[in-house]
């Protein structure tokens, strides 16, 4: 991981976001002591989500419940066109 000042990463926030992008986590500091990290976004999947769904929330009341099957049904089921009737 690299370090940088923030004044550095002020004047050169295009190339800190390449670098990021890249895939290199960056700590900048200021005045002396370390204030921020950034590091490369995590991708998120369908995959993740269906898992977030499925593993439920407390607390649904039971017409979330509902809406949320029936979101979890579409994205199981390529064949169902949610915009048909639209």
């Amino acid at each position: 991981m690299r370090t940088i000042t923030a004044t550095e990463a002020s004047r050169r926030f295009s190339d800190l976001l390449d670098a990021v992008e890249g895939g290199e986590g960056v700590t900048i500091t200021r005045g002396g002591h370390a204030v921020a990290e950034i590091h490369p976004a995590r991708r998120r999947t369908g995959r993740d989500l269906r898992s977030a769904l499925e593993s439920g929330v407390p607390g649904f009341d039971i017409d979330l419940d509902g809406d949320v099957a029936d979101a979890l049904r579409l994205v199981r089921d390529d064949s169902v066109d949610p915009w048909r009737d639209a």
